[in-house]
């Protein structure tokens, strides 16, 4: 819910301010998506970990780190989260006299709902790389004691640097969750985002599992 609020909020709110466009606005809701990690990993990471992302979780299954049972009721409740934060963003839209949700809810998209009309294929492609990187981070950089108490920090620059560079493409998901979110709530104003919602499941969820396997059987020490 706070992921979603604060980084699709960020990008609803910048989107009506012409002073914060182009570059500054891209860095502005990277930092918002990142911020919302660091701060969500030092309220609730001792208490399940902070995933709020079923890629995140998934790659945690791979790794032995988080039961079957475990797995299903993080997601379920991570796409209730979502759909929480979406709903508040919709709220504040329609309760201010300068939003307008035909601007969008911060959903993802690819063909004329990405800003550089990139292609199906294409979409899925920075998907998958952008969440195995982000995922990978996560695996690696909370697999030790010595690393564990600067994680929150790394995951959400990690979270930041990969916006950079997705929000022109795809609008950056690499989180099934905070994609259904906005997509389910833009029915309102139109259907095209939960049409597409399907590759901004999917592709996270590939590289998720190639991230988890990577690490599983790639990159992990007997000391981790």
């Amino acid at each position: 819910m706070v992921l979603v609020l604060f980084g699709c909020g960020t990008a609803v709110v910048t989107s009506q301010f012409a002073p914060i466009d182009g570059a500054g606005r891209i860095v502005a809701i990277s930092l918002a998506f990142g911020l919302s990690i660091v701060a969500m990993a030092y309220a609730i990471g001792n208490i399940s970990g902070c995933h709020i992302n079923p890629a995140v979780s998934l790659g945690m299954l791979i790794d032995g780190r988080l039961s079957k049972k475990d797995f299903i009721g993080y997601v379920v409740f991570q796409f209730i989260g979502g759909i929480i934060g979406a709903a508040i963003i919709y709220a504040i839209v329609v309760g201010s006299g300068s939003l307008d949700i035909a601007n969008g809810l911060g959903q993802n998209g690819y063909g004329s709902e990405s800003a550089l009309d990139i292609a199906l294929w294409v979409a899925i492609l920075v998907e998958v790389i952008l969440t195995m990187v982000f995922v990978l981070t996560v695996l690696g950089v909370t697999s030790s004691a010595k690393t564990s108490a600067q994680a929150g920090i790394v995951i959400g620059l990690t979270l930041t640097f990969v916006h950079l560079f997705g929000i022109m493409l795809t609008g950056t998901s690499v989180n099934p969750a905070r994609s259904f979110g906005p997509a389910l709530l833009m029915v309102v104003e139109s259907t095209t985002a939960l049409s597409q919602v399907w590759v901004f499941i999917i592709a996270p969820l590939i590289g998720a599992a190639i991230a988890g396997l990577l690490w599983k059987y790639v990159f992990k020490t007997e000391s981790d």
